[in-house]
């Protein structure tokens, strides 16, 4: 199994979700600039979009988009319990992943972090923000976690929130948002893919 990566970007999610289950994975670093792999190989054949993540499934299926791979890398490893076999609580799961997808990550923090995007465009998004974030505030008021135990929808959330302050946005106008980011960063399987995507970023820049 493949995973083809971006230093921070939403791939991070899944080698969390591998971390979490103790997998084994061959991590590829992509340069979603040039679209190429470390070795100068064109990245479009793996990825039609140019974009992370990408699982390289075992029996040889390339996989993308994060509400894909997250619950296809939990059913693989049921032992790491990251997703609920209810089907209530399967379709919550689904139900958070498509808001972080959607919500968050892309009408929220796709043009914040864009260094192209325009003033006006970014306004915008910090005012997607209020609502969207204000929207896990209330969850958290009576929830650890986004279900209830950690699951891969955890490992997106608590990446897509490691952006906000690169992004200019303050957690700590949603105590509960911010307190919750803290207890998902103590987790060592969040600690380990951070602090090595961290130590990559670093050494790329």
């Amino acid at each position: 199994m493949k995973l083809y990566f971006s230093q921070l970007a939403c791939s991070l999610a899944t080698r969390i979700a591998l971390y979490e289950a103790g997998a084994r994975a061959d991590y590829i670093q992509v340069d979603t600039k040039s679209k190429k792999l470390q070795d100068g190989a064109d990245f479009y054949p793996v990825s039609a979009l140019g974009q992370v993540p990408v699982l390289h499934t075992d029996d040889g299926y390339l996989l993308t988009e994060n509400t894909a791979i997250l619950p296809y890398v939990a059913d693989l490893f049921p032992q790491a319990q990251l997703a609920p076999t209810d089907r209530l609580q399967r379709a919550k799961m689904q139900q958070w992943l498509g808001f972080i997808s959607t919500e968050l990550h892309k009408a929220v923090f796709v043009p914040l972090l864009d260094p192209h995007a325009a003033e006006p465009v970014k306004a915008y998004a910090r005012d997607k923000a209020d609502l969207r974030l204000g929207h896990l505030q209330e969850h958290f008021a009576s929830h650890e976690f986004l279900l209830d135990r950690f699951s891969v929808a955890d490992a997106y959330l608590a990446t897509v929130l490691n952006w906000a302050a690169h992004g200019g946005i303050d957690l700590a106008q949603w105590l509960r948002v911010k307190d919750y980011y803290g207890r998902q960063l103590q987790r060592p399987s969040v600690a380990q893919a951070l602090a090595e995507e961290v130590a990559l970023y670093k050494a790329k820049s």
